[in-house]
């Protein structure tokens, strides 16, 4: 493990520290029945429904049906809200698939995907200043917030045109900078996802020359959470879904309160109803929890998590002198895993989605 990159990620030598040693004493004391559950979350146009739940009561509503309390945090730093998340103040986090693998579960955390919100295809974006062709990328600098999605974006798309990352320079950035950074003359190449990209690329001189529905499927968004903590706290997990499936039942309805709902969301994210439609349009969301259901159960998912382990493997993320790609398990619906059976920490749960669609919660 490149133990410089990780202290960045999870902010502190102390943190990376305690996940080199597998430590993480806090996520023990979660495995345990309890009443009180704290849920962490950042801006993406996928994610907005989480803010407008809370608001509007949608989250209180099914966390009182299961006699428990939500407490929903939105932060300003997508990497923070996973780094808080594996210390233990988190019981549940939205992350990406490749995020969940590299940051919680190689640190030890046994975590299991809940909800399959959706998949980026669009969403996250390789963005040049006054060049319209991906291969102008060569020998440039790139702001991204390094190791994350933006970064195995970067990498698949450089494959395209026969380059690698050794043709770039990444530059670590932080996603809640990203709009600030563009402004800087000498700024001209980035990488990073809605609602950003979308702001960005209002700019004349800002060209989309890659993005997420060149690998359809690849970069999925969900919300995650302790394995443990899901286990000992079924109803936790059927008060989130619940309330998910509400609110993604009101946002995609054509009725006057789906479109307020969604000018609300708009509004959240920082743009109008426009906007966030056409952030929606490159975002498959899955609306229906047997969609979701489908697509995390395919066999596409197996393919998947074995380039985004490739990816993890090759920069040094999946643990330090670790022999290969199979160090972490990746356990998928069907009880099959991808990599060491004895150390699955990476585990899509389809259990409580199929609730959902079976009318069941």
């Amino acid at each position: 493990m490149h133990f410089g990159k990780i202290a960045k990620l999870f902010g502190g030598a102390v943190l990376g520290a305690a996940l080199l040693l597998g430590t993480l004493a806090p996520n023990t004391a979660q495995a345990e029945e309890k009443k009180d559950f704290k849920l962490a979350w950042s801006i993406y146009a996928g994610w907005m429904p989480w803010g407008y739940a809370t608001e509007n009561g949608i989250v209180k509503k099914w966390a009182d049906k299961y006699g428990i309390t939500i407490e929903v945090t939105q932060f300003n730093d997508y990497i923070e809200s996973i780094n808080q998340f594996t210390a233990g103040a988190y019981d549940a986090v939205l992350l990406t698939n490749m995020d969940l693998l590299a940051i919680p579960a190689v640190g030890g955390v046994d975590t299991s995907v809940l909800i399959m919100g959706d998949y980026s295809n669009g969403n996250d974006t390789i963005i040049l200043k006054g060049k319209d062709k991906l291969e102008d990328i060569k020998g440039q600098n790139v702001n991204l917030v390094e190791l994350s999605v933006s970064h195995y974006l970067l990498a698949r798309a450089l494959e395209t045109i026969d380059l690698s990352e050794k043709d770039v320079t990444v530059v670590n950035t932080s996603d809640a900078d990203m709009i600030s950074a563009w402004k800087t003359p000498d700024i001209t190449a980035l990488a990073t996802w809605n609602p950003m990209s979308s702001e960005i690329l209002k700019d004349k001189d800002a060209h989309n020359v890659f993005d997420s529905s060149q690998i359809p499927g690849e970069i999925m968004d969900m919300c995650a959470v302790n394995t443990e903590t899901l286990k000992d706290n079924p109803d936790f997990g059927k008060a989130l879904v619940g309330a998910w499936y509400e609110t993604m039942k009101l946002m995609s309805s054509d009725t006057p309160e789906g479109k307020a709902a969604r000018e609300s969301m708009a509004k959240a994210s920082g743009t109008d109803l426009p906007g966030y439609e056409a952030q929606l349009a490159t975002t498959k969301m899955f609306y229906d929890p047997a969609d979701a259901v489908e697509f995390t159960e395919s066999d596409n998912a197996h393919e998947i998590m074995d380039n985004v382990r490739g990816f993890l493997f090759d920069h040094g993320l999946l643990g330090e002198g670790a022999p290969s790609a199979d160090v972490v398990g990746i356990e998928f619906p069907d009880g099959s895993v991808l990599g060491d059976e004895g150390n699955v920490k990476f585990r899509f749960n389809t259990d409580y989605m199929k609730m959902a669609a079976d009318g069941k919660l």
